[in-house]
């Protein structure tokens, strides 16, 4: 697969193990050429975010560091809250080079000028914490946090824990309920009760808080882990990968119906075809791709659009989308009419409730699926759910939704010959298939959250898995 530089071939066991391949170079220029040409330098890169949005760093950088004095202190969040099901990146970086991601920590911190920075990971995530755990005590005693605090929190096993907005609460102690206004208007520890949210435990007993609005710059794990390279290599070394939209690398996971479930680090601009092949070990014999979805926020990939480049230009030019590059993979006999409800289910348990029409418009799609796979569907059922989907949105404050809406409706979209099948008792019988996140990867099977299941959709749990339909 080439050179790499986000997975490293064994784990790294130590600071001095990273510093021997470069590590802390990085740093030592940010501070010789300073945090304009920092930022510029990851602007020409074209360094995009992975957390599925794909929204250009460098921008999202420079929108944190402008506004002076006026607007509060600022902050520096690493989101490696990994929830989207069929991905295991973030954590991935984590095992392997932790160092990587902290010394892009430091880098981003003195970049915007933010004295303070955490790591947000989920409490189950334990291998991960005591790797971030060791190397922050590690690069703590050789002098690297002087100009920046870092701490590292655990959070819940919630879906919307990985959503920015909804990372921040949870960081202030309260749950993951997105807020109004995203991180860079109105950040961490910013008292704005009018926008919606109350007051964190952190500022309470403080007196007045502050009227400031902190601008928070929140990036994804894998998005900081190629700041060190592109700062100590340069933008021309990083754009000399990948594709003029999408230079570099990505970190790619793969599971489900291929031969064997795996992430690794693969440039851009591949064909998604090949990508899986390799990664997957291909399919069993008499098996084929009928049908690949890069987690539960992005429409459908097609078996005859599988020779796209996998880049965020490439799989959007086909009507997909790259998101965080945790490609579902579902073979010929896949009854696609179960997986939309799997996808749904899952939505509509992790939305968190705030916006009714989300809650409320998931739920109906969910429960009419179900009724379609339980063989006691009429027209009617289908009508219902295209009017929730295009009502689904409706005041949203966070993304959830919106993937309802993609997902879904390109599913019976590109399959519809399924939902006939389901609607005249032809369909496949089975259960639906369980769609969660991935808990492990060992001896390239793929270890899935089994509680997911039995999840509830006020979060808390049943004793036994059931199909959600309508009486």
């Amino acid at each position: 697969m080439g050179p790499r530089y986000l997975l490293t071939d064994s784990p790294l066991s130590s600071l001095q193990a990273y510093c021997d391949i470069g590590g802390g170079e990085a740093f030592e220029v940010a501070l010789k050429t300073g945090p304009d040409s920092v930022i510029r330098e990851v602007i020409a890169a074209g360094l995009r975010g992975r957390g599925g949005a794909g929204f250009p760093t460098g921008e999202k950088w420079r929108s944190i560091a402008a506004g002076g004095d006026d607007v509060g202190s600022r902050y520096v969040v690493a989101n490696g809250a990994e929830g989207e099901p069929g991905t295991f990146k973030d954590r991935a970086i984590i095992r392997h080079n932790p160092y990587q991601l902290i010394e892009g920590i430091i880098i981003a911190a003195f970049a915007v000028g933010a004295k303070d920075a955490f790591v947000a990971i989920k409490a189950s995530s334990s291998v991960e914490y005591e790797r971030l755990a060791q190397a922050v005590a590690e690069v703590e005693l050789a002098g690297w946090l002087e100009q920046v605090s870092l701490k590292l929190v655990r959070g819940p096993e919630e879906y919307l824990f990985g959503e920015e907005k909804a990372l921040l609460e949870v960081i202030e102690g309260e749950d993951p309920l997105p807020r109004h206004a995203p991180p860079y208007l109105y950040g961490l520890f910013s008292a704005t009760p009018q926008l919606g949210w109350s007051v964190g435990p952190a500022l309470r007993g403080r007196g007045r808080a502050p009227a400031s609005s902190n601008p928070t710059l929140v990036n994804n794990v894998e998005t900081l882990a190629n700041v060190a390279p592109i700062v100590r290599l340069g933008a021309e070394w990083y754009r000399s990968m990948g594709t003029p939209e999408s230079p570099g690398h990505a970190v790619v996971t793969v599971s489900g119906a291929t031969n064997r479930a795996g992430v690794a680090e693969v440039e851009f601009g591949r064909p998604l075809r090949e990508v899986l092949d390799e990664i997957g070990g291909g399919m069993p014999d008499g098996s084929t791709i009928k049908a690949v979805l890069s987690g539960v926020a992005n429409p459908v990939i097609t078996r005859n659009r599988l020779g796209a480049p996998m880049s965020y230009e490439g799989l959007s030019a086909v009507g997909g989308g790259l998101g965080a590059a945790g490609f579902m993979v579902f073979d010929d006999q896949t009854d696609m009419v179960s997986v939309a409800y799997g996808v749904s289910r899952f939505l509509y348990i992790e939305s968190c409730g705030q916006c009714p029409a989300c809650k409320f418009g998931c739920g109906e799609i969910t429960s009419y699926l179900g009724r379609i796979l339980e063989g006691r569907a009429t027209p009617h059922d289908l009508e219902v759910i295209t009017a929730r989907l295009q009502t689904v949105t409706d005041a949203n404050r966070c993304g959830l939704a919106g993937q309802e809406r993609e997902v879904i409706s390109s599913i019976l979209r590109a399959f519809p010959e399924d939902v006939a099948d389901r609607l005249t008792g032809n369909g496949s019988p089975g259960p639906p298939p369980s769609i969660g996140k991935i808990v492990d990867i060992k001896d390239g099977v793929v270890v899935l959250d089994d509680k997911q299941q039995y999840k509830r959709p006020d979060w808390s749990y049943d004793d036994s898995p059931v199909i959600i339909s309508r009486a």
